[in-house]
């Protein structure tokens, strides 16, 4: 047999593998390229052989001075695993990739470099941009089934000039469906204009909302438009609505039914072309049983309800919303936050969050001021969620898409009591794709019965 060279030989055998592998000297030289990295970067062996590190895969030099891989790797003889990160290759095309670092030693045990060894994550980004492309609508996240079922709707919703009252719980997204349903109706063109009806006193807000004549009170030296005005042609949001008095719930009817008001100190009626959206936190029919809110004022605002599930009923959801909110601080803080741990992950999924969407959006936001890249763990989160890990659950790994599915199935079959129907209707998915889903997990001892 014809004795082969050793060195083509192992190229042969780095060529043949589909992860990129970069040899790197303890000089910052690049050694070794193959066929998958010149894939990945775009580059040609050649081209890259002898050069220093910096000049290939990190933007300056100058970050590499902080933030040096081979040094911190070689230092401290820990290999870096499953840093993900996104790059652009030499066609300026944006490529994700999984890295993790290996020290490399000679035979007597001394380091004389390290090893990147890169998997792409294109496909998996594609699956994951899908995933959360199927989930997202107007801005909206969820793959909840009541949500889902407000998407299919929504549409209709916004093309009709309906008054909609919007129910839900603080923080929940009320005003951010108002927007939705604004964005995509008729009236885009115009403004939409947001009244918290709750922070302001009767005599304040009725002058907020239809304006005022110079003289009408001290101090009212010129006119002012009010809400409604600057609305004109567009849509207002009388956020809160369930607290304003009945002296003004009133002259709110007027402008509902007439499509007309009087601004304060004036004698002149003014049209209004303005659609009415309504939201509020409270039970609209209780008040009305108590005396505090007017009958005809609700059939008014009422032609469409649309009531929003508490986070707590649509736990699902959170993943996602994580998901949304890393790469949301990511660009504006521009950090490089990879993602959650599954402990972390675990805790804020036990969560009942009494502030809902807001609430979580926080405690991420709170994790960014501790966690400055990486993933973010249990001690980015407050104080108060930092509670004892589940047993069996602690993982500090990165949660994969699977490993998030896994963690959401058992979750939804614990809170259903198994009942897989009922599952699957909280998941949102089919029946049989959930029993399928439940089958291969235990087949591969992934799961175990609820």
């Amino acid at each position: 047999m014809e004795k082969i060279d050793m060195s083509i030989l192992n190229n042969l055998i780095l060529d043949s593998i589909t992860e990129g592998v970069i040899a790197i000297s303890i000089d910052h030289r690049i050694i070794s390229f193959n066929r998958a990295a010149e894939n990945f970067t775009g580059l040609s062996r050649g081209d890259v052989l002898g050069r220093y590190c910096w000049e290939i895969l990190q933007p300056s030099p100058n970050k590499c001075e902080t933030d040096c891989p081979l040094k911190q790797t070689t230092e401290t003889l820990n290999q870096v695993n499953n840093k993900v990160v996104v790059t652009t290759n030499a066609a300026g095309k944006k490529v994700h990739l999984s890295i993790y670092d290996v020290v490399l030693k000679d035979n007597y045990g001394q380091v004389i470099g390290i090893v990147k060894i890169s998997r792409d994550l294109s496909l998996v980004e594609e699956l994951r941009k899908e995933l959360s492309g199927r989930y997202t609508f107007a801005d909206i996240i969820s793959k909840n089934h009541k949500m889902q079922q407000i998407f299919q709707i929504l549409p209709d919703i916004a093309e009709s000039e309906s008054s909609v009252l919007i129910e839900g719980p603080t923080g929940s997204g009320k005003e951010l469906l108002a927007r939705a349903i604004h964005n995509l109706s008729q009236r885009r063109g115009h403004p939409l204009v947001t009244v918290n009806c709750a922070a302001l006193p009767d005599s304040l807000l009725e002058s907020e909302l239809f304006g005022y004549e110079a003289g009408a009170f001290t101090d009212a030296r010129k006119s002012k438009q009010g809400r409604f005005a600057r609305a004109n042609g567009g849509t207002i949001l009388l956020d809160e609505i369930g607290d304003i008095s009945p002296a003004l719930q009133v002259k709110l009817l007027r402008v509902l039914q007439e499509k007309e008001y009087e601004p304060l100190g004036s004698t002149t009626t003014v049209k209004t072309d303005v659609r009415v959206l309504a939201a509020t936190n409270k039970n609209v029919e209780q008040l009305i049983k108590q005396g505090l809110f007017r009958n005809d004022l609700y059939y008014r605002i009422n032609v469409i309800k649309l009531t929003l599930p508490p986070l707590a009923d649509r736990k699902e959801d959170i993943p996602l919303l994580i998901n949304h909110f890393i790469n949301r601080f990511n660009n504006l803080r521009e950090r490089d936050v990879e993602g959650i741990s599954e402990d972390a992950l675990s805790i804020l999924m036990r969560h009942n969050y009494p502030g809902n969407i807001r609430e979580l959006e926080n405690i991420i936001e709170h994790a960014f001021v501790l966690c400055k890249k990486g993933l973010i763990m249990t001690r980015h989160l407050p104080s108060h969620l930092q509670v004892e890990k589940e047993p069996g659950k602690s993982c500090n790994d990165a949660c994969t898409l699977s490993e998030m599915e896994k963690r959401l199935i058992y979750q939804a079959l614990v809170r259903n009591n198994g009942n897989k129907k009922a599952a699957a209707v909280e998941l949102g998915i089919d029946k049989t794709t959930l029993w399928r889903k439940i089958k291969k997990l235990k087949k591969a001892g992934l799961l175990r019965d609820v």
